[in-house]
């Protein structure tokens, strides 16, 4: 039997270590809130939500006490 040559180029590529950047342990980081620096909760004043502002999973809920919710 004749062997048959495959000429399809295949567009998937292989994978390479770090291509893609740090992915799939950045979950064991979690966003943590220094309540001594952060001023309005010092104060026991309303927030100026910068970290609200400025957090991309938006954990973090509105209100006189900042916290942050995971769930």
């Amino acid at each position: 039997m004749k062997e048959r040559k495959d000429d399809n180029i295949s567009a998937m590529g292989t994978v390479s270590i770090g291509e893609a950047g740090k992915t799939g342990d950045w979950r064991s980081l979690r966003p943590v809130i220094d309540r001594k620096k952060c001023i309005p909760t010092v104060k026991n004043k309303p927030a100026c939500f910068l970290c609200w502002l400025y957090c991309p999973e938006a954990v973090i809920k509105a209100g006189i006490e900042v916290k942050i919710d995971l769930d």
